[in-house]
């Protein structure tokens, strides 16, 4: 695999440097060059497994992005220790700039691997491996780049948009940000060619690997943002093999990965020295809770992603989903502790800090209540979709709706994406994908409001910052990075920022 070093910006991720004859190369004999590399199958194979990799770094810290800033989580506030307010906390409070050092970090990870998938598609396109075993290597990687600049487009808006290599420095400095219909249109595309080269199924040491189910998935997804809603319906119907698990607890225990409910997930894997380990279960404990969640007591947990008030309370009585996502208290030392935490994540495991947990990209869940919001936003409301709404409803434990109108089927079928992906960074998305920007401007400051009023973890005397929970219509896209900005003079900052 090749490895590529990001030094703090987008633009020396993109370009493959040469060297003139004259200049001093040297060779390290124990390494593989890029031009003896991409020969065969296997080779191809550990590219392609470099790029997974990448997608478990990003997935570490999505919960920043597509969860802290809506009304779905909180943190556990720390009064002693505020080396956070600037960098992760800002997404909670509604207080990011484009000094944000969480946003630089994700825009060249991002984009680090955008490199390095458009580096292996050039070299796999010369390559004399057979094209029967190119086509599912293509298809994963052209998934995976449309499932990166599907979030940057949702980040950032128009974005810098490249699907080849540099080979000169200079060009990096012409590149601007392009449209986001330009993005939308390349992640269609890319979508649908990896539907024509994936296969529906893997054997079973490959499962895990991104399938034509998924392809066809994201692709209805994207077709629901956009609000074409007609396409999105004709694609998500084309999402068959699927069925969901009996118990909902099924599609979070690392016993049960995998699953039939399960469309794409990124895969980890504790319990050893690799390196592939997940860490949910101690990033989103509450931060003074020791062993008492995790198990372990000789650990710091994050305090990170705390369940709010608000979201306790959407789920209805005997909703079954709800004791399987979250804990309203901790018990540490005999004395209960009223900090809400996550659970979802939480299994047990055999070496401090090492979880086998996976995460949830896409499940057939999500599937159903996207065809029950893009039939209804089509055609109104039906007995299709309310049967889609149910299904989900059903394996809950709750009663079926009937009866509604559109817009009161609308409203419930968010709830029930609510309660359902909860936790699973579905929240932002969806909220911006119903709202326009003075809708969710008002949204949030009314959340804000309640959250500032009741907090759900105590402050410890910590007032509220004037500018916390202060939401302005620009935060519907994040800022450009600032080292960004510097470097470049081509590219254009976010309005507000």
């Amino acid at each position: 695999m090749k490895k590529i070093t990001v030094i703090g910006a987008l633009f020396l991720s993109m370009i493959q440097f040469s060297c003139s004859d004259d200049m001093l190369v040297t060779t390290d004999p124990t390494r593989i060059g890029s031009e003896l590399f991409y020969k065969n199958e296997t080779q191809l194979q550990q590219a392609l497994n470099g790029v997974y990799g990448s997608l478990q770094t990003i997935t570490n810290t999505a919960y920043i992005f597509q969860e802290f800033p809506s009304d779905n989580t909180t943190l556990d506030f720390n009064p002693l220790d505020r080396g956070g307010a600037a960098g992760w906390e800002a997404f909670e409070f509604s207080t990011v700039n484009q000094g944000n050092g969480e946003i630089a970090t994700v825009w060249n990870q991002y984009y680090a691997m955008m490199y390095n998938i458009n580096y292996a598609l050039e070299k796999m396109a010369g390559s004399t491996v057979d094209a029967a075993a190119k086509a599912p290597i293509e298809g994963q990687l052209k998934f995976i780049r449309a499932y990166g600049y599907f979030n940057l487009v949702q980040y950032f808006g128009d974005v810098v948009l490249v699907t080849k290599t540099l080979d000169k420095p200079d060009a990096a400095f012409d590149l601007t940000r392009s449209p986001q219909a330009e993005v939308w249109a390349q992640i269609e595309k890319d979508l649908k060619e990896a539907v024509t080269l994936l296969p529906a199924t893997y054997p079973t040491a490959q499962l895990g690997r991104v399938t034509k189910g998924a392809a066809l998935a994201l692709l209805g997804k994207t077709y629901l943002t956009q609000k074409k809603y007609a396409d999105a319906v004709t694609t998500l119907k084309q999402v068959t093999g699927y069925t969901l698990n009996p118990l909902y607890a099924d599609n979070f225990n690392p016993a049960k990965k995998n699953g039939p409910e399960s469309i794409f997930e990124i895969q980890y894997q504790g319990g050893n020295d690799l390196g592939e380990q997940s860490s949910f279960a101690y990033t989103f404990a509450p931060r003074l809770s020791a062993g008492a969640v995790t198990g372990y007591a000789n650990t710091t947990p994050g305090g990170r992603n705390i369940p709010t008030n608000d979201l306790i309370a959407a789920y209805e009585p005997g909703d079954l989903r709800k004791d399987v996502s979250l804990k309203t208290s901790y018990t540490l030392n005999g004395t209960v502790v009223p900090i809400p935490y996550i659970i979802k994540f939480t299994y047990p495991h055999t070496i401090t800090g090492r979880t086998d947990n996976n995460w949830p990209v896409l499940r057939y869940a999500d599937v159903l209540l996207m065809l029950a919001e893009s039939i209804n936003e089509a055609t109104g409301p039906s007995a299709e979709a309310f049967d889609y709404l149910n299904q989900v409803r059903k394996r809950a434990g709750l009663a079926a709706v009937s009866g509604l109108d559109k817009v009161a089927l609308r409203d419930a079928i968010m709830k029930e994406r609510r309660v359902e992906l909860a936790f699973e960074n579905q929240r932002w998305f969806d909220l911006r994908r119903t709202k326009t920007p003075a809708e969710l401007t008002a949204f949030m400051n009314a959340y804000g409001a309640k959250e500032k009023a009741k907090p759900t973890v105590d402050r410890g005397g910590i007032a509220f910052n004037a500018l916390d929970y202060v939401y302005t219509d620009n935060e519907y896209y994040l800022p450009i990075p600032a080292p960004q900005i510097l470097i470049s003079s081509k590219l254009t900052q976010n309005p507000g920022y």
